[in-house]
C-alpha cells in the first residue's frame, strides 16, 4: 500500500498548522490578505497537498507472498455459497493517470475552500434547536469565480466549482480515482469489475448528523454531488489483459439529494440486526386545506404556501446528466434526469444466509 502526504494543513478554530509526517513538530503557514479574508475562525478544514493514495492487489508477488490483501467476507449468497470481494487495486491520483497506471500527487481542497469537520447551528438551514455535526466538501461558488464542475480543461468564471482542473503548471483539486476488484461466489471468480472516474470533484457535497428527541435514532441530510469528464465501467479477467465491453459515461454529473429539513434521513437498527434508512413519507394536508381545483385561493393560504416551497425548493431536488452514453461501440447520445424528488424511501438489509 502507497500512501503519500506531503503536507496536510488543518484550521483549528481559526488557526492554520501545517503537519509534516515524521516530525514532531507543528509551524504556522504564512497567509496572503486575500486567504484571511475567506476564513471565519469556525470548525475544522482540512487541505491535502501533494496527495496519492494507492492500495496495490492481493495477486502475489516475486517471492509468493500476499501481503497486500484488502478483502470483504462474510457475505452469502442465495444458494449458500461463500462470497468475498477482493479489492485489487483503489487509488487517488492527479489527473491524467492512464485508469491508475500512472499515479501522480494531486490537491484536495484549497486553504480558502477546504474540506470541513465542524458542528454548526441547525437553525440556519432548518434544523431548529439542534446542534448539527457536519461533513463538508468544499463548497460551490460563484460562476463567475469558480469552474466548470465536469470540464478538465475549465477556465475561471466558467462554472460554480471551486475546485480546480489541472494544468501545465499546477496539479489541480481533481483527483483520478479508481477501483479494481473482483467477486468471487464460491469458486467462480469471473467476476472483475472496473469503475474509474477522470478528474472527479464532489464540491458542494455534505454529511450532515444530529439526534431526533422523539424517536430517539440518529437523523441526517445527505448531499452527494458528482462530476466527471469521463466516468467508465467494464469487466476483465483478473490479469486485466482481457476485458469486456467498455460502459463510458461522458460528462457526468450526479446531484443526489436524500433527506431536508421537512424529511430528515432515519438511521437504524431492527430487532434482528438489519441496518434501516428511512426518509418518511411528507405530512398530508388536512381534508379541506387545498380547494378542489389546487389553487391558492381556493386553499388554506399557510397550507398551499408550505407544499408550494416544498415541491419547487431546488434543493430537495436529484439530478443526473450525462452528456454522452456509449456502451462499447454503440452510441446513445446525452442523458438526463432532472427535478426527482424522493418523497418516501425505505431501505432495509436483510440476512440471505439459509
Amino acid at each position: 500500500m502507497t500512501l503519500i502526504f506531503r503536507r496536510v494543513i488543518v484550521l483549528i478554530v481559526g488557526a492554520w498548522l501545517n503537519f509534516y509526517p515524521g516530525q514532531g513538530r507543528a509551524e504556522l503557514e504564512r497567509m496572503d490578505d486575500a486567504e484571511l479574508s475567506e476564513v471565519d475562525g469556525a470548525g475544522l478544514g482540512v487541505v491535502l497537498e501533494g496527495f496519492k493514495f494507492s492500495h496495490g492487489t492481493d495477486v502475489p508477488d516475486a517471492n509468493g507472498e500476499q501481503a497486500r490483501i484488502f478483502k470483504i467476507g462474510g457475505i452469502t449468497s442465495t444458494d449458500g455459497r461463500e462470497v468475498d470481494i477482493t479489492v485489487n487495486h483503489l487509488y487517488i491520483s492527479g489527473s491524467g493517470s492512464n485508469y491508475g497506471e500512472n499515479l501522480s500527487p494531486v490537491n484536495l481542497g484549497r486553504l480558502i475552500n477546504p474540506y470541513r469537520i465542524d458542528v454548526v447551528d441547525g437553525n440556519t438551514f432548518g434544523v431548529k434547536g439542534k446542534a448539527v455535526l457536519e461533513f463538508a466538501a468544499p463548497a460551490m461558488v460563484d460562476s463567475a469565480q469558480g469552474f466548470n464542475c465536469t470540464s478538465a480543461s475549465a477556465v475561471v468564471g466558467s462554472g460554480p466549482c471551486s475546485s480546480r482542473p489541472a494544468t501545465v503548471d499546477y496539479i489541480g483539486e481533481r483527483p483520478d480515482i479508481g477501483l479494481q476488484m473482483n467477486v468471487r461466489v464460491g469458486d467462480d471468480r469471473s467476476a472483475n469489475i472496473n469503475i474509474h472516474a477522470v478528474s472527479a470533484v464532489i464540491d458542494g457535497s455534505y454529511l450532515r448528523l444530529w439526534g431526533d428527541n422523539d424517536r430517539r435514532q440518529m437523523v441526517g441530510q445527505f448531499k452527494l454531488n458528482f462530476y466527471s469528464p469521463e466516468l467508465s465501467i467494464h469487466a476483465c479477467d483478473q490479469s486485466g489483459e482481457t476485458c469486456g465491453s467498455r460502459v463510458l459515461l461522458k460528462d457526468f454529473a450526479l446531484e443526489l439529494a436524500i433527506g431536508n429539513e421537512l424529511q430528515p434521513v432515519f438511521f437504524d437498527v431492527d430487532g434482528a440486526g438489519n441496518f434501516v434508512v428511512e426518509v418518511a413519507a411528507i405530512q398530508q394536508p388536512a381534508t379541506g386545506d387545498i380547494g378542489a381545483d389546487g389553487l391558492r385561493e381556493s386553499s388554506n393560504a399557510a397550507t398551499w404556501d408550505f407544499y408550494e416551497s416544498y415541491y419547487t425548493n431546488p434543493d430537495y431536488r436529484s439530478n443526473l446528466r450525462i452528456g454522452n452514453f456509449r456502451v462499447s461501440d454503440r452510441d446513445f447520445g446525452s442523458m438526463r434526469v432532472e427535478g426527482m424528488l424522493i418523497q418516501h424511501l425505505d431501505i432495509r438489509t436483510r440476512d440471505l444466509a439459509p
